[in-house]
C-alpha cells in the first residue's frame, strides 16, 4: 500500500518523541492498569482548548498531539523518551506508572477523521487533560 501526500506530511511533522500507555484497565480497585509503555512519534502542542467528551460533557484540553498511530482514550502520553523516564527514576526498578509521573497526562478524547477519498487511513488527533501529579 502506498502512502498519500497527507500521510507523508503527516509523519513529516511528527518528529517529536512522546511516551504512550494504552489499553486502560480497571484493576479492581478504583485504579487502571496500562499496557507496557512505548515510544511514539507525535506533534505534540501545548495549547488550551474546550473539547466535548463522548458523555457531552465539555472540557478544557491543555494539550492537542498530532499522532502517526491510534491511541485508546483513557491512556496516557508523556512528551518525552522511556530513557529519559528512566533516567529521572530514583530506582532501577521503578514501574513507570503513568499516574506517578510528572507531565504525564491523560488522553480525554481522540479524534480520527479519514482523509480524502479514503475509508482506511486517517487523521489522528488526541486531546490531553491535566496531570494527575
Amino acid at each position: 500500500m502506498t502512502m498519500s501526500s497527507i500521510q507523508k506530511f503527516i509523519r513529516t511533522i511528527c518528529v517529536q518523541d512522546a511516551v504512550y500507555w494504552g489499553n486502560p484497565q480497571n484493576n479492581g480497585e478504583g485504579g487502571k492498569t496500562f499496557d507496557v509503555p512505548v515510544e511514539i512519534k507525535c506533534r505534540w502542542e501545548d495549547i488550551e482548548l474546550a473539547v466535548e467528551e463522548k458523555n457531552g460533557k465539555i472540557i478544557e484540553s491543555r494539550s492537542r498531539v498530532l499522532l502517526t498511530q491510534d491511541v485508546d482514550e483513557e491512556g496516557f502520553l508523556y512528551l518525552g523518551t522511556l530513557d529519559s523516564l528512566l533516567d529521572s527514576a530514583e530506582s532501577s526498578d521503578v514501574t513507570l506508572n503513568p499516574l506517578e509521573i510528572e507531565h504525564a497526562y491523560e488522553i480525554k478524547r481522540v479524534f480520527k477523521v479519514p482523509e480524502l477519498k479514503s475509508s482506511t487511513d486517517f487523521i489522528i488527533t488526541a486531546y490531553l487533560g491535566t496531570a494527575f501529579i
